[in-house]
């Protein structure tokens, strides 16, 4: 019997269409997934939706269950939560995230699906991905207890950094966004919040995601005197200029890439991208990370939802994606 799913595609750069995809039979060690949610985050795949990947990272960037190629028409995406239908005895009926565009059903091997622990609801599981870049972005970065932190830009991956810091004993922690309306994200994640002209300064410590050349030069700006800066944004195709003059040297300032790509070198030895992605759903049991989610639409309304989030016309950080459980 010929099995299928619905599929949402960027069919050219800033036009997006669902269209039907043949599903084959799960081998013996593959699962067929049902899709309950997903995720769209928001920076990354509304990059990818107007088609700003830059030529030469178009082999890094691919998703792992990506279809076709940049700029499109491709299928693209990384947060999904969904119910195993078919599969492995142990994991038939059980809930779990998987790294998998947009799609009704799919069918995966079962090592690319991970269990969601009983204490983490599903539709708050979608955040795993986003969750994990920020538990490796802490690995990069190495706060201290007692650190003075700042965390510059209010995105998704932001404030999942600014809420796993939160934790932190001892630390001064303060988010940092230009838009006002973060500050209420910022106290239901248990951290303090500013406007750029008014953060706290001689930081340990700073990360920075808010993606923008002014972020970054404020980001240093905030440092003390051989402080570093992990860098968490990803530019796709624009130039960023920085203000590596004046004091740069003399202060000793740091700047240090951080990508989820590959585990940060600080624990590449002991841990793997399982006993990562496993440790960012067991940290989703904290309900203040429901502050992350901020807009809910259905599978079918894709199309149309897509198009206002790259243009900021929906503002949000993390949009989940609701699947009809009766298809």
């Amino acid at each position: 019997m010929k099995r299928t799913a619905r599929a949402f595609w960027v069919s050219s750069p800033g036009e997006g269409e669902i269209r039907e995809v043949t599903l084959p039979a799960p081998a013996a060690d593959e699962v067929l997934v049902r899709a309950l949610w997903s995720g769209i985050s928001r920076g990354t795949e509304t990059l990818v939706f107007r088609g700003g990947v830059p030529e030469s990272q178009h082999g890094s960037m691919r998703a792992p269950f990506q279809e076709g190629e940049f700029p499109a028409p491709v299928k693209y995406g990384y947060l999904s939560v969904g119910e195993v239908e078919e599969g492995p005895a142990d994991l038939i009926g059980r809930t779990v995230f998987c790294l998998h565009p947009h799609q009704t059903r799919y069918v995966v091997p079962a090592a690319a699906v991970t269990v969601v622990p009983e204490s983490v609801p599903a539709e708050r599981a979608i955040l795993a991905g986003t969750v994990e870049t920020a538990v490796n972005a802490l690995w990069d970065a190495a706060p201290l207890v007692g650190d003075r932190i700042a965390v510059v830009g209010g995105g998704m991956v932001g404030c999942s950094v600014a809420a796993l810091l939160a934790r932190f004993p001892g630390v001064r922690v303060q988010l940092v966004d230009a838009d006002p309306a973060r500050a209420k994200t910022a106290e239901a994640l248990g951290v303090d919040f500013a406007l750029p002209g008014e953060a706290l300064g001689e930081c340990d410590l700073v990360v920075h995601a808010s993606a923008t050349e002014q972020g970054l030069a404020r980001s240093l700006e905030l440092l003390t005197a051989e402080g570093t800066v992990v860098e968490l944004s990803w530019y796709g195709d624009r130039q960023v200029s920085l203000p590596l003059g004046e004091a740069f040297h003399s202060r000793r300032l740091v700047i240090r890439s951080s990508q989820v790509g590959t585990v940060s070198p600080a624990r590449r030895a002991s841990r793997g991208y399982g006993d990562r992605l496993a440790l960012a759903l067991d940290l989703l049991a904290d309900p203040a990370l429901d502050a992350l989610v901020t807009g809910e639409s259905a599978f079918e309304e894709l199309p149309e939802v897509m198009p206002g989030l790259a243009s900021g016309a929906i503002p949000a950080l993390c949009h989940r994606v609701r699947y009809d459980r009766s298809a």
